[in-house]
């Protein structure tokens, strides 16, 4: 087995810990977690490219969270009025969730401050090996994913969800 600390999933832990580490001040000094934050934003996002509102577990899908999680993250967005909540039209047991103007307003104040963390992480690892490791791991995502959905053994339907 190889060394703990050269395992991919502890070099991908640690790389995110130590991004992280220069934006969750700034979002503590508004009460959010990054959990939160991923929430807002791939709200955010949804509204200004696929529509204005987003299916919960689509929006689990998007920012990587489980349900439970997914859940209390929203009951606590709604609550401050940052995101907006309904039953869907079309089956009443799904609840679809859209960024409200105080999350916008929110995302905005953040935006500059978060932008210019982006910007000392450029600066110090470099445009070119910044855009570099986000090609690769794009690659690493797509290869593993499409190889999973084809490993002997292993069902999925048509979607290529394991069953």
């Amino acid at each position: 087995m190889r060394e703990f600390r050269r395992s991919l999933p502890m070099s991908l832990m640690k790389a995110r810990e130590a991004v992280m580490k220069s934006f969750i001040p700034k979002l503590r000094e508004h009460d959010l977690s990054s959990q939160q934050w991923r929430v807002l934003r791939a709200l955010l996002d949804a509204s200004e490219i696929d529509s204005p509102e987003v299916e919960m577990s689509q929006l689990a899908d998007r920012c990587f969270l489980l349900m439970p999680s997914l859940s209390r993250i929203v009951q606590n967005l709604e609550q401050r009025k940052l995101i907006k909540r309904r039953t869907s039209d079309s089956d009443q047991r799904r609840s679809m969730i859209k960024i409200s103007k105080a999350g916008i307003d929110l995302v905005n104040i953040l935006a500059p401050s978060l932008e210019q963390r982006y910007a000392h992480i450029t600066k110090e690892f470099g445009y070119g090996k910044l855009e570099l490791l986000y090609e690769l791991l794009d690659e690493l995502t797509t290869k593993l994913q499409s190889s999973d959905m084809q490993e002997p053994g292993k069902k999925t339907d048509d979607i290529g969800t394991k069953i």
